[in-house]
């Protein structure tokens, strides 16, 4: 005498929403992975294993999704102006543009950290080059109509305005222990926050003088 176990019913196949989402949610793990490990070890030392592994996916998706290392690396990069785009409201005064800026890289260094490492390697395509530099036009515009509002000096070049600045808002993060030396605050802690935008606002107001 035979007992049959309980009748399973058979399993259901995800529906093609259910297959976008889970797709789109594999596509962003790779984003998240990959800024975590290009900011950290910039694009050489990157590994798309590595990347992989974080995300919790085969790294086969990399080229399913990316084409590869490569494609994954622009991809991250393109979303940089469609979020600055946010940030950069012409219509706002400098002082709050800036510390918005600052905001942005002290909640996520990750963007700040794979500029420097950019710039450091020159590992940017020729096509990111010109988006970039689309993006530095764009500053450029905004820091023009800036001096015409009289928030700059009519002595000082909106273009040695835009260096200037993005220095003073990329310093913790590039020089976090001379932060930490100088002003005795830890960089990402909310005490250095409110002091540095403090100071920001304030630099930025005597550019106006």
């Amino acid at each position: 005498m035979t007992t049959e176990g309980p009748s399973r019913s058979p399993r259901r196949a995800p529906t093609a929403a259910e297959r976008r989402r889970d797709a789109e949610r594999s596509r962003q793990a790779l984003l998240d992975a990959a800024l975590d490990e290009f900011s950290a070890k910039g694009f050489d030392g990157a590994r798309v294993q590595e990347i992989a592994d974080r995300a919790g996916v085969n790294k086969q998706l990399i080229t399913y999704y990316f084409g590869g290392k490569e494609g994954l690396y622009q991809e991250i990069q393109r979303s940089w102006p469609a979020t600055e785009a946010e940030r950069a409201d012409p219509n706002l005064p400098l002082a709050e543009t800036a510390a918005r800026y600052l905001a942005a890289i002290l909640d996520d260094p990750r963007p700040a950290r794979l500029l420097v490492w950019r710039g450091l390697t020159g590992s940017g395509a020729e096509a990111d080059y010109l988006e970039g530099a689309e993006t530095v036009d764009a500053d450029l515009a905004n820091l023009g109509r800036a001096q015409e509002r009289g928030e700059i000096a009519a002595g000082l070049d909106p273009a040695f305005v835009r260096m200037a600045l993005m220095g003073a808002i990329l310093a913790p993060v590039m020089l976090p222990e001379t932060a930490l030396q100088a002003t005795g605050k830890v960089p990402g802690s909310t005490e250095f926050a409110e002091y540095y935008e403090a100071q920001l606002r304030e630099l930025v107001r005597l550019l106006g003088r």
